[in-house]
């Protein structure tokens, strides 16, 4: 299991994340950032407990991410 965590105040809606992992983001129509699909705030942050096989992709977006706000980490 991991947990995804994003700063979505930090977001500058590049749409980098989507692209790396379309099942997991998506930009709201609302403000133009991205949301975390299935996160839940705590403490200012958007935070998701997901599966092992969803490393790889959301690897990628917090690579990709030109702010760096999204982080991985195994629980």
């Amino acid at each position: 299991m991991i947990q995804i965590s994003q700063h979505r105040k930090k977001c500058i809606g590049c749409n980098a994340c989507v692209e790396a992992a379309p099942g997991r983001w998506v930009i709201s129509q609302k403000d133009g950032k991205s949301t975390l699909v299935g996160g839940s705030v705590k403490k200012d942050m958007y935070v998701v407990n997901v599966h092992d096989d969803e490393w790889e992709e959301n690897s990628k977006a917090a690579e990709v991410c030109p702010v760096r706000i999204i982080r991985l980490k195994t629980l």
